[in-house]
């Protein structure tokens, strides 16, 4: 049995602590927050048994297994570089870290401890990326690539009316790129690889970080265009040309309705799906904890995504 113990107290953890429901031998063992009230208060909601205020006691325990840390990015490097040190595997939520150097530095300290650590980025193990990448040969040579996550935050009413609430703060590794506009890069470089070059930008919003964004992406012989938005909520979906044909897919961050159109014939596939899309992480993790698998790959792209946010945010 894997035994986790939960960093953050969002809606986040709500989820993952539901798709952990759905994973064989893989519990919600403790609950962390700073406050003891909040830890209790969530691990109730949540049915976990037990709740704590000291991470360090948390860490020290040996029937945790491993760490997921779901608090404000700015704080994931910290508080996983602590779990990793002490001996606990980590699933980090995304982005992973803020800075491309502290994820090299966690995947060192990984490796020094004999844990894993993983980003738990939920569309790269999602099935139905797995169904858009075995479709991509019909269309014949790419030619433009065009995905987009644009979804407007119920928290941006907050913004609107002079808060800054923390997906919106700057202090906290903020904004529309990290939230939602890494969705479109994993699912970019799941499905292409790194590109030669990119370009990109952005529009800021009062509390200093980015609402929106775009991201041009070279590769020989076609083009990308990521979108990403947090303040606007346009419904599109994505788009993949070909020389033969199109793909259309309903949700590139979760895709279960793909369409491939050759000019002649319109076909669609729907993908059969976990009814939580953040499933396929924790059984990823679960396998990479069990040794079943090398997360070398993983971690690899997790190191790509953040060279282009790097790029992306100049």
């Amino acid at each position: 049995m894997l035994t986790l113990a939960t960093i953050g107290t969002s809606q986040i953890t709500k989820n993952l602590a539901d798709a952990v429901s759905r994973v064989p031998d893989v519990r919600i063992g403790c609950v962390y927050s700073r406050d003891e009230g909040r830890a209790a208060e969530f691990a109730a909601q949540l049915g976990v048994g037990s709740s704590a205020s000291d991470l360090d006691a948390v860490l020290g325990d040996p029937g945790i297994d491993a760490i997921y840390v779901a608090s404000p990015n700015s704080v994931h490097a910290a508080q996983a570089a602590q779990a990793l040190r002490a001996g606990k595997h980590v699933l980090v939520e995304k982005p992973a870290v803020t800075d491309l150097a502290d994820w090299d530095a966690l995947v060192s300290l990984a490796a020094q401890n004999g844990v894993v650590v993983l980003e738990a980025i939920r569309t790269r193990f999602d099935p139905g990326l797995v169904a858009v990448a075995e479709l991509l040969p019909t269309v014949g040579v790419l030619r433009k690539v065009s995905l987009r996550y644009e979804k407007r935050s119920s928290r941006y009413d907050q913004v609107l009316a002079g808060e800054v609430p923390n997906i919106f703060d700057p202090r906290f590794g903020g904004g529309a790129l990290n939230d939602l506009g890494i969705y479109v890069i994993h699912a970019l470089l799941s499905l292409l690889g790194p590109p030669d070059h990119v370009v990109a930008m952005n529009v800021p919003i009062r509390t200093g970080v980015d609402g929106l964004g775009t991201i041009l992406a070279s590769y020989p012989g076609f083009v990308a265009d990521l979108h990403y938005s947090k303040i606007t909520s346009p419904e599109q979906p994505s788009v993949i040309q070909g020389e033969d044909g199109v793909i259309t897919i309903d949700a590139i961050d979760a895709p279960r309705s793909i369409t491939c159109d050759d000019g002649a014939e319109q076909r669609t596939t729907t993908v059969d799906a976990p009814p939580n899309p953040m499933e396929g992480e924790v059984r990823r993790f679960a396998d990479l904890v069990a040794g079943r698998d090398d997360p070398g790959a993983d971690n690899a792209a997790t190191r790509q995504a953040l060279q282009i946010i790097a790029a992306a945010a100049g």
